[in-house]
């Protein structure tokens, strides 16, 4: 590796936007705990032109270059350099297209940014987060019943960011605040249609989350109720009290980040959906 700094270069080439790239090299990339990725990106590299200026950035600062590159001539080039300079490069979707190709009997279609092309599914991705912001942290329960998914916890159990997690996936996903002493909305209590998932986290990572969130914002957290280790001990027994009363699946967020949060509640609403009887 040509660096003893712990770090190196990741190089990450796309004719679209570099989403997947970024997915996968991260992915890779969490696995090598000791060293720490440079990321360069350069999406939208769909001409010789703008490759060019990738290759020179490239040979000033080599490293690992990943492509997704369809137009077969920037591919050939990109790959010619990477050889000259001794740096290594692979196609991230080379191989599965091959692999379909050989499986479907046909070729691709070549169209760069496929994925992100306007279609039902794209629009239904934006109608999930218009009606997930407006029916954040509590808002227009009266429309509880068109959720697909409502989330319900304590504060800083990661509702807000799940549930726009959620959205981006075309799942219409509202969020309730449970708070001890204040009774949760009677439309809450009498879903049927939507999902209804309850988070939690223990005492111990509520008060670290909140201690953190207060400093953020310049506030003492000392004496408040807010981060009080028996205050908040008595939001989480009543939180897990109310979810047991309504059979509301319990989610332990504790150790978990958003995407993992968010997978378990799409396996959560896929089997939901599964067992359903078609109506």
């Amino acid at each position: 590796m040509p660096t003893s700094n712990n770090y190196f270069h990741l190089h990450l080439v796309s004719d679209s936007t570099g989403e997947t790239l970024i997915t996968v090299a991260r992915a890779v990339a969490a696995q090598y705990a000791n060293v720490t990725p440079v990321e360069h990106v350069y999406p939208l590299v769909r001409s010789q032109k703008q490759l060019d200026r990738v290759l020179d950035e490239i040979e000033e600062a080599p490293g690992i270059v990943l492509f997704t590159l369809l137009e077969k001539d920037l591919v050939a080039r990109l790959e010619d350099k990477c050889k000259g300079i001794n740096v290594p490069s692979l196609s991230i979707i080379g191989p599965v297209m091959q692999l379909f190709e050989a499986y479907l009997g046909a070729a691709t279609t070549g169209r760069v940014g496929a994925q992100h092309v306007l279609n039902a599914e794209y629009f239904k991705r934006i109608d999930a987060l218009n009606y997930t912001m407006i029916h954040d942290d509590g808002q227009h329960v009266e429309g509880l019943d068109d959720a697909d998914v409502v989330l319900v916890g304590v504060s800083r159990t990661s509702k807000t960011p799940t549930s726009i997690y959620l959205a981006n996936r075309g799942i219409r996903t509202a969020n309730v605040p449970l708070v001890p002493g204040i009774p949760v909305p009677a439309q809450l209590e009498t879903l049927t249609r939507p999902l209804v998932v309850s988070l939690h986290a223990t005492p111990e990572r509520l008060i670290q989350v909140r201690t953190n969130r207060l400093l953020s914002m310049g506030a003492d957290s000392s004496g408040d109720t807010y981060t009080d280790k028996q205050s908040v001990a008595e939001e989480v027994a009543f939180a897990r009290k109310l979810s047991a009363k309504h059979d509301w699946p319990l989610l332990d967020v504790t150790r978990r980040s958003i995407e993992e949060t968010a997978a378990a509640i799409m396996k959560l609403y896929s089997d939901r959906q599964r067992n359903r009887p078609s109506e």
